[in-house]
């Protein structure tokens, strides 16, 4: 690795000597001050968290690989296959929240149509009772005036027949005194 600091370039060569007990105590120390300094979250999901413990597995890699390249090489597989599953739950994670996102507008979506027939609903209900108190209105309004038309009726019809009855009485009587007993 090659970086420059203070108007110096400072070049990083990978070391071929075996790593010590003191090696790894450091590199763990050197873990644990780097997580402190960059502030990564103890849990939950946390990007430099994970930056940091893969370069600590990478530099864990190197010098396995220093006393035994199979040991390395299977390392750098196992490494490889599980930043590949992680990249997979990342893409699913974002799918997921993708496909959430999208039933949530959609359910809003529908919300606010539901909102809107129950009001168009409503006012046809509003619309149709209306109707109904004007039916029942029309009604008894006919019915008011059928019943007065019959009282009418009846009264004429009684009339009538007192007149007729009257009529038959005049008639009886005058038939009495123009027809003497007979």
């Amino acid at each position: 690795r090659e970086w420059e600091e203070e108007n110096q370039r400072w070049v990083q060569e990978v070391s071929s000597a075996p790593s010590t007990r003191l090696d790894v105590v450091r590199l763990q120390e050197q873990l644990d001050l780097r997580l402190q300094q960059r502030q990564a979250r103890e849990t939950g999901i946390c990007p430099v968290r994970r930056e940091l413990y893969s370069q600590c597995f990478d530099e864990l890699i190197r010098e396995t690989t220093i006393n035994c390249a199979e040991r390395g090489l299977l390392l750098l597989r196992v490494r490889d296959e599980i930043q590949m599953t992680i990249a997979a739950y990342q893409t699913l994670y974002e799918s997921s929240v993708a496909f959430g996102m999208r039933k949530a507008l959609q359910a809003e979506q529908d919300k606010s149509d539901m909102e809107k027939r129950i009001a168009e609903l409503e006012e046809e209900k509003r619309e149709l009772e209306r109707q109904v108190s004007e039916q029942k209105d029309k009604c008894e309004a006919i019915e008011k005036r059928g019943n007065e038309r019959r009282q009418i009726e009846e009264k004429k019809h009684t009339e009538e027949v007192q007149f007729l009855k009257r009529m038959n009485q005049q008639l009886k009587v005058s038939k009495k005194t123009a027809v003497p007993n007979s």
